[in-house]
C-alpha cells in the first residue's frame, strides 16, 4: 500500500468488525484488533515475538551476594563510576517503557502493538534490575538518591534532555514524518546511549569484579538488541507505505542527529569513565561510539556518518555481549539456553 498524504496519525481502534484481522497498514490503516499470530501483514513478527519470549528473565535469577561483598572493595572512582551509570540506565529504560508504550496506540497492525507490549514490560524488568542490584550493594537512602542523578548532573542531564525532546515533537505532533524521527531517537538511545555505560561494567567483568551485575547487563543488552531490531523494522516499514518521507532531509536529518548525539554520548564517556580504569581508555571509547553509530545508522539504511570508523575498537565486548546458544553462562557458568541475537552484517565490522 502506498500512502500519498502525510496526514495526522490515528490511534488503533479498540475493534473494528468492518475490518480485517490483519491490518491495511502500518499506521492509519484499518485492522480487528484481534490478534491471530497466523493472520499477520507483517512475516517478521512473529519470529521476533519468539526471540523476545526465548530472552525472558528475570532479576531474581541472579545472586548478588559476591558483588555486595566485592563493592565495599571498589574504587571512590570505580563506585561513583558504577553509581551513575546504573542511574543513567534507569532514567532510559523509563523513559523507554512509556515511549514503547505510546507508540504502540499508534499502530494499526495488532502484532506490533503486541511486540510493543512485550518491549515495554521487558523495560521494566530492566528497571527493577537496576533497584535490584542497588537493593544489594547500597542502603536506601543511596539508592534514592543514585535514581536522582539525572536530574542534577548537568553532563547526564544534556544527552538525556536530547533524546526527550526529540520524542516530545512526536508526542506534541503525531504524523508520520514525526513519527519516523522519533525512532531515531529511539535507535539512538537503546542502540548508542546504552553502549558506554555496559562496557564499564563488561570491563569490570574482565578483571573478575562485580560479575553478577554484568551478567545482567548480558541480559539488558541482549533485550535491547531486539528492540532496536524492531524499532527499525518498524521505521522501514513506515517509509516503505510513504516513500515521499524518504528524502535527503531525512537522510540529513538522521546523520546531524546521530552526530550529535555521539558527541554528548563521547562527552558522557570522557567524564564518567575517562582514562582512570585499566583495559578502556577515552580514545577506544570515542572510536566505539562512533563505530556504533554507524552501525545503527546502516541498519536504519542510511550511510555510515563516519567511513573510517569500520571495525569495532573493543573486540573483546563481544565475547560479553554475545552468548551462544547452548553454551553456558560466560559469567556464571550457569546452564541455561539462550537465543542468540547478532546481525548478518557481523558485531566487529561494518
Amino acid at each position: 500500500m502506498k500512502v500519498k498524504e502525510n496526514s495526522k496519525l490515528m490511534e488503533r481502534k479498540m475493534y473494528d468488525v468492518t475490518a480485517p484481522n490483519a491490518s491495511t497498514g502500518i499506521i492509519n490503516g484499518q485492522s480487528s484488533n484481534v490478534l491471530n499470530w497466523d493472520d499477520v501483514r507483517y512475516k517478521w513478527a512473529y519470529p521476533l515475538y519468539k526471540n523476545m519470549l526465548s530472552n525472558f528473565w528475570t532479576p531474581f535469577e541472579i545472586n548478588m551476594s559476591s558483588d555486595s561483598k566485592q563493592y565495599v572493595n571498589l574504587t571512590e572512582k570505580e563506585q561513583d563510576t558504577f553509581n551513575k551509570i546504573i542511574g543513567l540506565l534507569a532514567f532510559l529504560d523509563s523513559i523507554q517503557t512509556d515511549y514503547s508504550s505510546r507508540v504502540a496506540a499508534y499502530l494499526t497492525d495488532s502484532s506490533l502493538a503486541a511486540l510493543m507490549a512485550t518491549l515495554s514490560f521487558q523495560e521494566v524488568v530492566h528497571n527493577q534490575s537496576y533497584s535490584y542490584v542497588l537493593s544489594s550493594l547500597v542502603p536506601k537512602s543511596k539508592q534514592d538518591e543514585i535514581f536522582e542523578y539525572w536530574k542534577t548532573d548537568v553532563i547526564l542531564r544534556e544527552r538525556n534532555d536530547f533524546i526527550v525532546q526529540g520524542y516530545e515533537k512526536f508526542l506534541d505532533d503525531p504524523t508520520p514524518e514525526t513519527f519516523i524521527k522519533s525512532i531515531i531517537y529511539d535507535v539512538i538511545l537503546e542502540g548508542l546511549n546504552f553502549y558506554s555505560g555496559f562496557s564499564f561494567f563488561y570491563n569490570l567483568a574482565r578483571n573478575q569484579k562485580m560479575v553478577s551485575t554484568s551478567t545482567m547487563i548480558n541480559y539488558i543488552n541482549r533485550d535491547e538488541q531486539l528492540h532496536v531490531y524492531l524499532f527499525c523494522q518498524v521505521f522501514k516499514a513506515v517509509l516503505e507505505e510513504y516513500p515521499q518521507l524518504r528524502n535527503e532531509e531525512l537522510e540529513s536529518f538522521a546523520k546531524n542527529t546521530f552526530e550529535r548525539a555521539a558527541q554528548l554520548e563521547i562527552k558522557w564517556s570522557k567524564y564518567i569513565i575517562g582514562d582512570s580504569f585499566e583495559g578502556i581508555n577515552e580514545s577506544d571509547l570515542e572510536a566505539y561510539i562512533k563505530f556504533m553509530a554507524n552501525k545503527r545508522l546502516n541498519e536504519l539504511g542510511f550511510d555510515k556518518l563516519y567511513p573510517e570508523y569500520n571495525k569495532n575498537p573493543l573486540p573483546w565486548i563481544k565475547a560479553y555481549s554475545d552468548v551462544n546458544s547452548g553454551k553456558s553462562d560466560f559469567f556464571e557458568q550457569k546452564s541455561r539456553q539462550y537465543t542468540k541475537v547478532s546481525d548478518e552484517n557481523g558485531f566487529d565490522e561494518l
